[in-house]
């Protein structure tokens, strides 16, 4: 039977101007409105068609699911008042076309992260700053049956045999889910939101990550092709910084990126998205990221973007920067420039293959040309602190010299981190590169006495 007649045939029949009168406010505690919102969804389901539904619009399905569920009100006599029942009726529909409890937060635009950490204890990050909210689910195998519509729609699981998983949301949200017996109190998932509109440069500088002669050397770094390494720790906005110089690569390349969970946002006509693939319950079929960088290369790109270097591919990465792949990026864990170099050495040997230390570190000098290092301060607020030039080797060392930094030089009485930006005053070496792919950066850029707060 089609959706809307089933709602038709439930509609309140009232004679033509009676009105219906409104049943008295009830107050319900949280365990009777999760109970009274559990039956009616119960209800719902077992009088609609979901074949039938699927086939619909979004908005169609929401304008007649909220007419069936106003009639199951009406039926059952709950005593609710105006608000009370638009919000049962929204939860309901959140339930039947959306995440749930979460469909809230992921409606606001000011919330960057969500953490449950069980049914009961929800956290969002908003301007850097952790808060606790107000949602909560039924109970434990509510809040599976919502993980299990996240990883479903990538065609990933969770289960005991394999309690973690990496997915992500349509928008490109980075979601992480971990179960018992591993959560030891309850399911936690956790989702790392992304903007549903990208960020340009202007917001970067709007927010005061960057000043505007950083950007502009940055955006035309990019345009010469040289190899980038984004480096920074949990939360900084690595990808974020990704998603925004990629902006500079023209329209007529052609763009192969790799990530475990898909979640770039490349504006390009040309990109071509590949994600890796984990076991399955046999332990068979998985894709590693490795094995979609050398992939990569039989596909003809003009750059290759791997969203995380975190193993093995690292090896095949600078392979494809020295062999004529310029101007691939990429994002690695690290606290500063210098890790973030220590830290490439070390994910080659997960590869297996025995290459002398000054081998391995010849082969970086050669494919990294910069480094940019993002960190998130004490106020939540993400910066550019270091932007440094790899120049070589001298000896077994990789050489290196710092072009930008940030400086902290204290804190506010309302807790916002001060300090300033300036350039250490050296002219990069890639300066030429800049020139010869027809690209002017103003003198100023490298001017030490001039100071952005």
């Amino acid at each position: 039977m089609d959706l809307k007649k089933q709602a038709q045939e439930l509609r309140l029949k009232s004679p033509a101007g009676a009105s219906v009168e409104e049943p008295p406010a009830a107050t319900y505690t949280h365990s009777e409105y999760h109970t009274l919102k559990d039956s009616l969804h119960s209800q719902l389901l077992s009088r609609i068609d979901l074949n039938v539904m699927s086939a619909m619009k979004p908005e169609r399905v929401r304008d007649e699911l909220g007419l069936l569920v106003e009639r199951l009100l009406q039926d059952t006599g709950v005593a609710l008042n105006a608000p009370g029942r638009k919000q049962l009726v929204q939860d309901i529909l959140d339930e039947i076309t959306g995440l749930g409890p979460l469909e809230p937060l992921l409606a606001d635009p000011s919330v960057s992260d969500i953490l449950v950490n069980g049914a009961h204890q929800v956290y969002v990050e908003r301007g850097g700053k952790l808060q606790k909210t107000d949602v909560s689910f039924s109970d434990d195998d509510h809040l599976m049956k919502i993980i299990d519509k996240i990883v479903s729609r990538v065609g990933r699981r969770v289960d005991e045999s394999s309690p973690m998983v990496d997915a992500r949301l349509p928008d490109g949200s980075r979601v992480n889910a971990i179960i018992p017996p591993l959560a030891l109190d309850g399911p936690l998932l956790s989702i790392r939101r992304f903007a549903v509109v990208p960020l340009t440069m202007n917001d970067l500088l709007e927010k005061h990550a960057l000043t505007p002669v950083l950007g502009q050397l940055l955006a035309a770094m990019v345009r010469a092709k040289m190899n980038i390494l984004i480096s920074g720790g949990t939360g900084t906005g690595k990808t974020t910084l990704l998603n925004v110089l990629s902006a500079s690569i023209p329209h007529s390349e052609r763009i192969v990126t790799i990530e475990d969970a898909a979640e770039l946002q490349l504006q390009q006509p040309h990109v071509v998205r590949l994600e890796t693939r984990p076991p399955n319950i046999e332990g068979k079929g998985e894709v590693s990221q490795r094995a979609l960088v050398r992939n990569s290369l039989r596909m003809r790109p003009d750059r290759i973007i791997v969203g995380e270097v975190r193993g093995a591919e690292v090896l095949d990465m600078m392979q494809a920067m020295n062999t004529g792949h310029e101007g691939s990026m990429a994002t690695v864990h690290a606290n500063s420039p210098r890790d973030a170099l220590t830290r490439l050495e070390n994910m080659a040997g997960y590869g297996g293959v025995a290459m002398p230390q000054d081998a391995m570190r010849q082969q970086i000098s050669s494919a990294i040309m910069a480094v940019i290092q993002i960190a998130r301060l004490n106020d939540g607020r993400r910066k550019i602190i270091s932007l440094q030039e790899i120049n070589g080797m001298e000896g077994d060392i990789i050489t290196m010299q710092e072009i930008y930094r940030f400086t902290q030089t204290g804190i506010a009485p309302d807790g916002t981190v001060q300090g300033h930006f300036r350039a250490t005053g050296v002219r990069p070496k890639f300066m030429d590169r800049l020139k010869a792919y027809g690209l002017e950066v103003p003198d100023e850029a490298f001017d030490p006495t001039l100071i952005y707060e």
